[in-house]
């Protein structure tokens, strides 16, 4: 069952809520932090994207980097941008996009639950985007990235919350720039407090992690490495827990440098064995499961994969797989999506005019939309013990980051 703890987070003051929120540290690149954080010197993006304040020709990734991280969260503590906690609570996390609600619950999860799978995983992590956080988190003693959860909806917790809302004032509540809504709320009742941690504890079997991977293994790996010297806080990591009636899924598409050596005429000619190719009037956005979009030289193409052309267990059955197998490995030679530098993932938020972009450019070859991955298909892949092609599924809207830290130093 789930193992989870209030905690006392570290926040900023309501009136510099929204100034300090930010996006996350793995959705935007430095030259883009840079130009977020012009005129706000209290963007958390100081503390999460650090290099941002050093040189422009600097190694994002140098100990200089995680030193100035430090140094900056310590200047936020110092003047009272951030003040922590006095006591562990809960939090009670509400976003709005489009008209549309998600309401998650922030607190500490269980390392020891992480590993022993009761925190269940889709994806592979990249070593170097682990290190990257690894090193983050013990620099500044605080996990500045919440891990996002999900889980199979409740009725009597779905109730508790509801009504912890509707009883109580929110500590933050603003429409960032993007016209996201972002309200939060504090549990701290030790009545309920006690009761939400029961719940968890007996109703609840397993948690997913939905976005996160790098951060929750980065957590594990911290707690690991140091061994007697950690403290309690740091056997728990920061964490967004929210009911899956509730969750949206969107697409996350690939771009690919070059067509391995082949021509237009031949890369088409291949990609005809495994689907039907046809042209497009306009940017394609699969209508179903199994279809693909394909932009390149100009034209967007619709690609229906054949029967037979894949299998129905809980991989297999994906889009992804079905992608990977027939086209990024066998026609374009790509055998790890982790490591290989000729593919990037562009989130579906960014829209399909990003892949247009990318290839237009010149930067890539080829673009491929995909349906979005459901929320059923990533519990189905996790129960089996399976894992999914790197960046399957892409959630929005966002956390922001800054709102609620957990400090692992006591």
């Amino acid at each position: 069952m789930a193992n989870i703890s209030p905690f006392k987070a570290l926040r900023p003051r309501a009136e510099l809520a929204k100034q300090v929120a930010s996006r996350p540290y793995d959705v935007l690149n430095s030259k883009e932090a840079r130009e977020e954080t012009i005129g706000n010197p209290y963007s958390f993006l100081h503390i999460t994207k650090s290099e941002i304040d050093l040189p422009d020709d600097i190694d994002i990734h140098g100990a200089p980097v995680y030193e100035k991280a430090k140094e900056n969260i310590d200047a936020f503590i110092q003047r009272s941008i951030l003040f922590r906690e006095d006591k562990p609570c809960y939090y009670i996390y509400q976003l709005v996009m489009n008209g549309r609600s998600q309401t998650g619950l922030v607190c500490a999860s269980s390392v020891d639950d992480y590993e022993n799978d009761v925190i269940k995983k889709h994806e592979f992590t990249r070593p170097e985007k682990e290190q990257d956080r690894i090193n983050h988190i013990t620099t500044t003693g605080a996990q500045t990235g919440n891990v996002f959860l999900a889980y199979r909806n409740d009725a009597e917790l779905d109730t508790l919350i509801d009504n912890w809302k509707d009883s109580h004032k929110p500590v933050y509540d603003f429409i960032a720039d993007d016209k996201i809504s972002h309200t939060i709320w504090v549990i701290n009742d030790d009545s309920v407090i006690a009761a939400v941690t029961n719940l968890f504890k007996t109703k609840i079997p397993n948690t997913y992690i939905a976005d996160g991977h790098h951060r929750a293994a980065s957590a594990a790996k911290v707690r690991k490495g140091l061994g007697k010297n950690a403290s309690a806080e740091a056997d728990y990591f920061l964490t967004t827990l929210f009911p899956s009636n509730q969750l949206y899924i969107m697409d996350y598409n690939r771009v690919i440098k070059d067509l391995n050596g082949l021509d237009e005429k031949t890369f088409l000619d291949k990609l005809s064995g495994a689907f039907t190719v046809e042209k497009a009037s306009s940017a394609v956005a699969p209508a179903k499961l199994h279809q693909f979009g394909m932009y390149l030289k100009g034209q967007w193409y619709t690609l229906t994969t054949k029967e037979g052309k894949w299998t129905n267990d809980p991989i297999g059955v994906l889009d992804v797989t079905i992608l990977s197998n027939h086209v990024l490995d066998a026609i374009l030679g790509i055998k790890d999506q982790r490591t290989d530098k000729r593919i990037d993932f562009v989130g579906g938020i960014r829209g399909l005019g990003e892949l247009e972009k990318r290839v237009n450019s010149g930067e890539m070859a080829v673009a491929f939309s995909l349906p979005p991955v459901t929320i059923q298909q990533l519990f189905d892949i996790a129960d089996s013990g399976n894992v999914m092609p790197p960046k399957s599924t892409w959630f929005e809207p966002k956390l922001r980051d800054g709102l609620l830290t957990h400090l692992i130093y006591s």
